[in-house]
């Protein structure tokens, strides 16, 4: 749909049988113009937190640890493995969705770096939470673990 749209998206899935739309509808209700005819997406549930298009958003997690700060308990962490299909890249990085009272409140940038001058040497694909509360990213294009610390 273009290097805009659609966006990725995080949803919340509160029961069971919930239908986000895809493929036919994405983000909040942008209706993919190959496959839904009427232009309604009414009847999906919308995303709880729309994502930056093509960022592909692969690997993510709730942060339990105690090495960060309090402010990061319970916020969502995300491995945002990066485009290979927009004029401009983006994603290549880790993300982070701040909530409160269980519902997104922000989107923000967390690390950042794996894309310089629009070349990528690196691909987040998974986030851990370890036991001492650091946070461990994956990368399949450089092969590396990454081990996050806050000091």
């Amino acid at each position: 749909m273009g290097d805009d749209l659609p966006p990725d998206e995080l949803n919340h899935a509160a029961v069971q049988g919930m239908h986000f739309g895809f493929p036919y509808c994405h983000g909040q209700g942008i209706p993919d113009p190959d496959l839904t005819t009427d232009g309604s997406c009414e009847e999906f549930t919308p995303a709880a937190q729309p994502l930056p298009a093509h960022v592909a958003a692969l690997g993510m997690r709730f942060y339990d640890g105690k090495m960060f700060p309090e402010e990061y308990r319970g916020q969502i962490f995300i491995a945002e493995h990066g485009s290979w299909n927009r004029v401009v890249p983006t994603g290549y990085r880790l993300s982070m969705v701040r909530l409160e009272n269980g519902a997104p409140v922000s989107y923000e940038i967390f690390a950042e770096g794996w894309l310089t001058g629009g070349l990528s040497w690196g691909r987040p694909v998974d986030v851990l939470v370890m036991p001492d509360g650091a946070l461990l990213v994956s990368d399949d294009r450089a092969g590396a673990i990454y081990r996050i610390t806050y000091g």
